[in-house]
């Protein structure tokens, strides 16, 4: 059982290759990480707390950093995503796909048992909101085409880019 504080939000920014990152965090887990002007982010509100040294973020760089240097492959922290039961289901979905590897949201949805859910895990990876954690990027569309990314399709680009760089 989760024991935050009730409405305490901590936030920071870590630089990475995509831009900058904004991490948040309950007290207890990550609760988003968000790229620059990506659609769905959190906005910050005025009783969160910008908290450069909390102890989870500093493992969440260190890890984040690891990554985009090709040194890791999974993450190791504890998260906390909100969303609706169907979300949720296509979120955890996500965290099995391997690095590296790419499925189609057609793929995704019969993972979740919902063959014919297409365009939903769509819209609910669209609402991902610990992307890279938990990797949406890696879902393309049904021809291997890259579509729809939150984070913008450059972005989804790279980060395809650099475990494909790192796998072969």
């Amino acid at each position: 059982m989760r024991h935050a504080t009730p409405c305490n939000s901590y936030y920071t920014f870590v630089k990475s290759p995509l831009g900058e990152l904004l991490l948040v965090s309950d007290g207890v887990s990550l609760t988003h990480l968000a790229m620059e002007k990506q659609s769905h982010g959190p906005k910050i509100a005025s009783d969160w707390q910008k908290n450069v040294v909390f102890p989870l973020f500093t493992q969440a760089e260190r890890q984040l950093a690891e990554y985009f240097a090709g040194r890791r492959r999974t993450f190791d922290l504890p998260l906390h995503a909100e969303g609706t039961p169907f979300q949720k289901k296509v979120w955890a979905a996500l965290l099995t796909i391997n690095y590296g590897e790419t499925i189609s949201y057609g793929e995704l949805a019969r993972r979740i048992g919902q063959p014919k859910a297409a365009r939903a895990v769509g819209l609910a990876n669209g609402r991902n909101p610990l992307s890279i954690f938990i990797p949406c990027h890696r879902v393309v569309g049904k021809s291997g085409s890259l579509t729809g990314y939150g984070g913008g399709i450059d972005r989804k680009k790279k980060l395809l880019d650099l475990e494909s760089s790192v796998t072969n």
